[in-house]
């Protein structure tokens, strides 16, 4: 099990509609798994994200193993995916391992299309 950081908090199937759905802020979730390399390479980068956005995003982990029905139901088919949430809306997704800047990209080319 991977340990949760400061930053990242890791969700269950359970803690998925309170900590992702209900969130007031905007959600990040990593869709991951312990046996993916790429996955691995990715932590790093969202703690940074983390920290850089303190406050304007949450960044959240979900292993894909632990938790099939969400990565069913959210059609999660390769991992590293990550998924930006809003208001409990799904507003964009970004699959594989990238840098800290290309992530925060993401987010916040996201977060202002969908104002």
């Amino acid at each position: 099990m991977a340990s949760e950081t400061e930053n990242i908090v890791h969700v269950t199937t359970k803690t998925w509609e309170d900590d992702v759905l209900r969130s007031e802020k905007p959600v990040l979730v990593d869709f991951w798994a312990e046996w993916c390399g790429p996955c691995r390479m990715v932590g790093p980068a969202l703690e940074q994200l983390s920290k850089t956005m303190n406050g304007k995003i949450k960044v959240v982990k979900l292993n894909v193993d632990e938790n099939q029905e969400i990565a069913m139901k959210y059609g999660i088919q390769s991992i590293p995916s990550l998924l930006l949430y809003k208001e409990g809306k799904e507003i964009g997704r970004t699959i594989g391992a990238a840098s800290k800047e290309m992530y925060q990209r993401f987010v916040d080319q996201t977060l202002s299309d969908s104002r």
